[in-house]
């Protein structure tokens, strides 16, 4: 998620809400589950119980990048909203 995010910034999820287009939400992995995945959102469908939505990543020609295109869409029910991001101290 750079430059959005860095290594080791803290961040802090709420479940819930309907995912809109540009928002950044958390959520396990799908291919490897001990592992977070911090992306932002692309299309979002459905409704309610339904709701999915496309995870892209900031960069997706970085190396070892892992989004939507791999995994496909993720439920909006299973993932977080960021609401607020510690930056970690540099230098």
């Amino acid at each position: 998620m750079r430059p959005t995010l860095s290594p080791g910034d803290g961040l802090l999820g709420w479940r819930g809400g309907r995912p809109r287009t540009g928002q950044v939400r958390i959520f396990q992995d799908p291919t490897l589950p001990s592992r977070w995945l911090v992306k932002r959102v692309g299309a979002v469908r459905g409704a309610g119980r339904e709701t999915s939505f496309e995870a892209r990543s900031d960069n997706p020609t970085a190396p070892g990048v892992v989004d939507s295109r791999q995994f496909g869409w993720v439920a909006a029910s299973d993932s977080y909203r960021l609401i607020f991001t510690a930056r970690a101290k540099t230098g």
